[in-house]
């Protein structure tokens, strides 16, 4: 709904150099409903993120699956998807947008109705990855697309609808799963992409004619530089998501796979520097402002995804909210998102966008900050200011970052680079979450020892809260359970110390991302058919 709003009131440009002649003054119609219908199936692929992230609970009774098996619902969309992510600009190169976004859309509603009819955890993975490598294509092409569509002064104006969908969806991915499951069950999870998925598949086949594909390019197609990058991706993936779990390098899982995706990563660069038609181009990282930008796009990932994971796990573990009452209080950051989306980009157009930037990993900051007074007595009203700062400052960032790496590229990298730009902030994402669990997990141990040092016999408060609760349990156990309660409750504020911590982390981490915006070249207003004559 907000890509279709923001979008329609977008004016015309130039067409694409790689459709052929154009007009700066006017835009054809049809490219803008393709647009808008390419923004609606990313859309779907962002949702499904982070859709099911607050209803594994209903999908594992559901499934029948043990506790170490529900997790990789995500993790196997996941690895699927950051794989996915460098290999579209490629395939967009080799089939064009429009068989490529085509299929993809296709594919993913296919694997979307299939994870619904999932009856068990090895079905449901299968699906899930499926889903998330064919869902993972469409992201970088819409940022692409964006960027020929609308070519010349205009390319300021439609970052803003990128930016609010990449960080919109997955936001309120964790509201609408509640919702869903709440009013549904947990198959609708994936039943709602049905009849948006066939209408993107049919608008995108029909309206996409910005490009042309270069079937040529298959005949050298890259298989061993393929598999050195799903090794590395893949295999990185799968550490980050289950070292913190398993105890990082104690485990003997973790340390294989790590060394799979070492040896890969170094295969894999030696094989895009030397192939003939390298799987992923990674010159684009030459230009100053692109390799900046995946800089702060990288951090963005870790701001989007690790916060999105954080505050409903303080809320579920530590308030013991349900699914639906985690939506409802998430809800906040997205309705900031919405409404910042167009008051940003009209700051970046008036003002140099790295001081827009800048201001938006201070705000980001100071809502982090806000969160290090965290208590377990926080609800609803105590976390509204700071998700309020966390939802403009990220739309103050990822509006001047998008332009800054993306808008200033010649068409021929514009599909390439789109891809490695999702894929730091993915990857951001990815290493984000391990460090906040690792963490997490390392701060909850120091703070236990600390906690039980400080609770025991000696201390006088710590005897009278034992001898309060002992009077108002019943039974002759009530000293055990009182003393089963203490120890709740010290492990209870352990784990809320131990967010305060990693609030105090993030702080740190973008007030010097902020600081790093000087780095950045004022990127110079491309000029009206500017992208044509480039190509």
């Amino acid at each position: 709904m907000s890509s279709l709003t923001t979008t329609a009131a977008l004016p015309a440009s130039a067409r694409s150099p790689t459709g052929g002649a154009g007009s700066a003054d006017r835009l054809d119609p049809r490219r803008v409903m393709a647009f808008i219908a390419m923004c609606f199936g990313m859309f779907m692929a962002f949702l499904d993120i982070q859709i099911v992230s607050a209803s594994l609970a209903e999908i594992q009774a559901g499934l029948s699956a043990s506790a170490d098996e529900i997790p990789w619902v995500q993790t196997s969309y996941l690895i699927a998807e950051v794989i996915a992510i460098p290999l579209s600009g490629f395939l967009s190169r080799a089939l064009g947008t429009r068989l490529l976004f085509s299929l993809s859309a296709a594919g993913f509603t296919l694997a979307s109705v299939m994870c619904g009819f999932s009856s068990s955890i090895g079905s449901m993975i299968v699906w899930r990855a499926l889903q998330g490598f064919i869902g993972g294509g469409m992201v970088p092409t819409v940022f692409a697309a964006a960027y020929v569509i609308f070519a010349g002064p205009r390319q300021k104006l439609v970052a803003p609808v990128v930016g609010l969908i990449a960080t919109l969806a997955p936001t309120i991915g964790p509201t609408v799963g509640g919702y869903v499951t709440e009013a549904l069950s947990w198959h609708w999870l994936f039943f709602v992409n049905i009849v948006p998925g066939i209408i993107v598949t049919i608008s995108t086949w029909l309206l996409i004619d910005f490009d042309k594909p270069d079937y040529s390019l298959l005949d050298h197609f890259d298989w061993w530089g393929l598999l050195f990058m799903a090794g590395f991706l893949g295999a990185l993936e799968y550490a980050l998501e289950e070292g913190p779990r398993n105890d990082w390098f104690e485990d003997g899982a973790i340390v294989f796979w790590s060394f799979i995706s070492a040896a890969s990563a170094i295969a894999f660069f030696v094989r895009v520097l030397t192939a003939r038609v390298p799987i992923v181009d990674l010159r684009a990282f030459a230009d100053r402002n692109f390799a900046v930008g995946s800089l702060f796009s990288f951090v963005l990932g870790i701001g989007l995804y690790g916060l999105t994971y954080l505050y409903p796990v303080y809320l579920a573990q530590v308030r013991g909210y349900n699914a639906m009452m985690i939506g409802d209080t998430m809800f906040i950051s997205g309705m900031a998102m919405f409404f910042s989306a167009p008051i940003v980009g009209q700051l970046s157009q008036r003002f140099d966008p790295r001081y827009v930037l800048m201001a938006g990993f201070l705000l980001f900051a100071f809502g982090t900050w806000q969160m290090t007074s965290l208590t377990r007595d926080w609800d609803f009203w105590e976390l509204f200011w700071p998700q309020i700062f966390r939802g403009i400052g990220l739309m103050c960032a990822i509006v001047p970052v998008t332009n800054t790496a993306l808008g200033t590229l010649t068409p021929d990298r514009m599909k390439n680079a789109s891809g490695l730009f999702n894929l730091m902030r993915n990857l951001g994402g990815a290493i984000g979450l391990a460090a906040i669990n690792t963490v997490l997990n390392d701060r909850m141990d120091l703070h236990l020892a600390r906690l039980h040092e400080a609770v025991n016999w000696s201390r006088l408060p710590a005897m009278e809260t034992w001898s309060k609760l002992t009077q108002s349990l019943p039974g002759s156990d009530a000293q055990m359970m009182a003393l089963k309660q203490m120890s709740l409750m010290v492990r209870g504020q352990a784990l809320v110390m131990s967010f305060a911590d990693v609030f105090w982390i993030l702080t740190a981490l973008f007030v010097v991302l902020a600081a790093l915006g000087v780095m950045l070249r004022k990127p110079r207003a491309p000029a009206p058919g500017a992208a044509a004559e480039a190509h």
